[in-house]
């Protein structure tokens, strides 16, 4: 069997999906289809049907795609079956039902941005960020009925530098993965289908702590300054530039604004001598701002008033007198 022959239905929805996408149409594989979450209501009254970034390319491309609201329903399971996949792969995609993933004779593998078994779940690149991991991957690896728990067929490390934030790490693993999804079907018709795989469960004795990645909510994105300025700093770039960690900045007559950091350093110097109470504001008032936290500051070099466009620190003390008195919470 070619790759030609090979036929493919791709399922997928955000831009990091698209990459893989994007690498199997110009490689020359076989899609037969392209499934992808429904149109979403936009617009300030919600009346303008945006797309996800997978159909607008699967359509630039006349490949068919499928959008339907519940994958069990009949109706898409009998379209999807007439497609007569021999594989199927998923790339940011939903949690598929049995009788979806199953349906193809050589199955269905996912493409999921990180080193299984560690941040199984939707969150990987954030949490391994927040959690200070100096190195991620990407995974292929088969479907069954547990969440991102089968079979591993490649992986893929990457470094994680101290100043990365989950977009750069992001855009990293988009084209990385894409790679290894092209590389999985290849391996996958060199050995029809027989190639060997790794039982997750396998590697469960060479990890001391399995670190899952759950979906994260905006109230959980919320800076706590009592904590480290390590933990603080990486809190903050893992959560950036999605969904974006939060704060409050509260002026001396107690008025608060929320607002979204994007950047910070840490700055090299204790907070001793006597301790400025953990969440206050040391600024110049023109160029530089710091937070004090529970060991030390965090400087911040942009952020986002909440209806505003992000800005440099420097353009935000330019628009918003700040001085000593104030405090973020």
């Amino acid at each position: 069997m070619t790759k030609k022959d090979l036929k493919i239905v791709f399922m997928g929805t955000p831009d990091f999906a698209v990459e893989s996408l994007r690498a199997l149409v110009d490689g020359g594989y076989h899609i037969v289809g392209v499934v992808t979450m429904p149109d979403k209501p936009m617009g300030r009254h919600g009346n303008v049907l945006q797309p996800s970034a997978v159909k607008r390319y699967a359509l630039s491309q006349n490949l068919p795609v499928l959008q339907p609201e519940k994958l069990k329903e009949e109706s898409f399971v009998k379209e999807l079956r007439a497609l007569q996949a021999d594989l199927q792969i998923v790339v940011a995609f939903r949690m598929l039902p049995a009788i979806v993933w199953e349906m193809p004779r050589y199955g269905t593998f996912n493409l999921h941005a990180s080193l299984l078994p560690q941040y199984r779940g939707a969150a990987p690149i954030n949490w391994a960020i927040i959690n200070g991991e100096t190195e991620t991957g990407a995974t292929t690896f088969f479907l069954t009925h547990e969440i991102d728990t089968g079979r591993i067929i490649r992986q893929v490390k990457w470094p994680i530098a101290p100043t990365d934030d989950a977009g750069v790490v992001h855009d990293a693993l988009m084209g990385i993965g894409a790679r290894l999804v092209t590389e999985t079907v290849d391996l996958l018709i060199e050995t029809d289908g027989n190639m060997e795989t790794i039982p997750q469960e396998t590697l469960h004795a060479c990890t001391e702590e399995l670190r899952p990645a759950p979906k994260i909510f905006m109230e959980s994105c919320r800076i706590d300054w009592h904590q480290p300025a390590v933990c603080t700093y990486n809190f903050i770039r893992g959560l950036s530039p999605s969904p974006g960690a939060w704060t409050e900045i509260v002026s001396p007559a107690g008025t608060a604004v929320s607002l979204k950091v994007f950047a910070t350093e840490r700055v090299e110097r204790a907070n001793t001598s006597p301790p400025c109470p953990v969440g206050a504001i040391r600024t110049d008032g023109k160029h530089d701002m710091e937070v004090a936290v529970t060991d030390g500051f965090i400087r911040i070099l942009s952020l986002q008033l909440a209806g505003k466009k992000r800005m440099s620190i420097k353009d935000f003390l330019n628009g918003t007198k700040i001085d000593n008195n104030w405090n973020m919470r």
